[in-house]
């Protein structure tokens, strides 16, 4: 098996080939986590793997709760399920509350501010009242807590972490907070390594084929604990061996997709490439070597061929286009081309508009 086997591996059990899910719903569970700060990316990523939705359907089912959007696993924003979000928090908010720590510490936001302030907050958003963060600060400035710089962002994260707070439904284009009791149900509580077994099974299943370092960057854990989970299914997995690496993943009966070429648009942080701590099997080896795989790898969409990383995409929205500009430095050949357009019309008829493809 070749890296590029393992990536349509990844294809397949992402739903980015073979069959959709059936509802974002589905796509959300199926990843147990999307991550999600930018918005209207991580919707597109969503849409591409479920049958028929639309960015609207998404804004619907985000503003009523169906899907939360919070910091979980990693100190960044992610897309989960009221079904998961108390578990998932409970078993990886304790170590990203230590990692924050520090800078916690260097913004001079103690222990007591911090809990005064998240007990601030619960307070504002009892009885189902939904506040921005301009509005929450405003809340804690009036009872003498500096929110400047990025004091605020970190203590609504702290509260976050803790499952005081999640998203609430948007204003207009604002995001709003809520009590995670008013937008989740109780749920039975998991032992820790109830919690370890589940988290390795649905990331494996979902992402595999992946190494315990992806899973333990993807989850916050520790490559211990993602070695100890992997050992809990060791008899239920299958594994695969190239120059040294090897990758654990469910086995499925789902064909693989072998059709070539198949494009996609995948957004800037999909969980095709950012679930993984080594990113080797997304890119195409060439373009991986003109690209400074530090922060540069962040600042794009991605256009992806067969599995593989070829160029980059951005996007300009009108009232009825969304014009996608393209930069594939080796260019594609006419039959790639072809599936490219294919990928930029789903977009297009995603956000209800016309695609026009325009090249840099």
């Amino acid at each position: 098996m070749k890296l590029d086997d393992l990536a349509r591996l990844r294809l397949r059990n992402q739903h980015l080939t073979g069959s959709r899910l059936q509802s974002p719903l589905d796509v959300v569970r199926w990843n147990l986590a999307v991550q999600s700060q930018d918005y209207p990316g991580a919707k597109w990523g969503i849409g591409q793997r479920a049958a028929g939705v639309r960015d609207t359907d998404l804004d619907t089912l985000f503003d009523e709760g169906a899907i939360l959007r919070t910091h979980v696993m990693r100190p960044t924003w992610h897309f989960v399920l009221p079904e998961d979000i108390r578990w998932l928090l409970a078993l990886t908010a304790p170590r990203v509350q230590a990692s924050n720590a520090g800078r916690y510490r260097q913004l001079g936001l103690d222990t007591d501010t911090l809990v005064r302030s998240s007990d601030l907050i619960a307070r504002e958003l009892a009885g189902g009242t939904y506040r921005t963060r301009a509005e929450l600060g405003a809340m804690l400035e009036a009872h003498g807590i500096d929110t400047a710089g990025q004091r605020l962002a970190h203590t609504l994260m702290y509260a976050e972490l803790e499952a005081i707070v999640c998203s609430g439904p948007r204003r207009g284009k604002q995001f709003t907070y809520a009590l995670l009791d008013e937008r989740a149900a109780p749920a039975p509580e998991l032992d820790r390594d109830e919690a370890v077994a589940l988290i390795t099974r649905r990331y494996l299943e979902s992402h595999g084929p992946a190494t315990p370092h992806d899973l333990a960057w993807w989850s916050g854990l520790t490559v211990g604990d993602a070695r100890r989970g992997i050992e809990m299914h060791k008899g239920d997995l299958e594994s695969v061996t190239i120059d040294g690496t090897t990758w654990w993943h469910v086995p499925s009966d789902a064909p693989v997709d072998t059709r070539t070429p198949v494009v996609h648009l995948l957004p800037n942080f999909d969980e095709y490439f950012v679930g993984f701590r080594n990113n080797e099997v997304a890119w195409d080896p060439a373009i991986r070597a003109r690209y400074d795989t530090g922060r540069e790898f962040w600042l794009n969409h991605y256009v992806v061929l067969d599995g593989r990383i070829v160029g980059a995409w951005t996007r300009k929205l009108s009232a009825r286009e969304v014009r996608i500009s393209l930069n594939i430095p080796a260019g594609l050949d006419d039959v790639a081309e072809h599936a490219l357009a294919e990928a930029a019309a789903a977009y297009g008829e995603f956000l209800g508009l016309t695609a026009v493809l325009e090249s840099d």
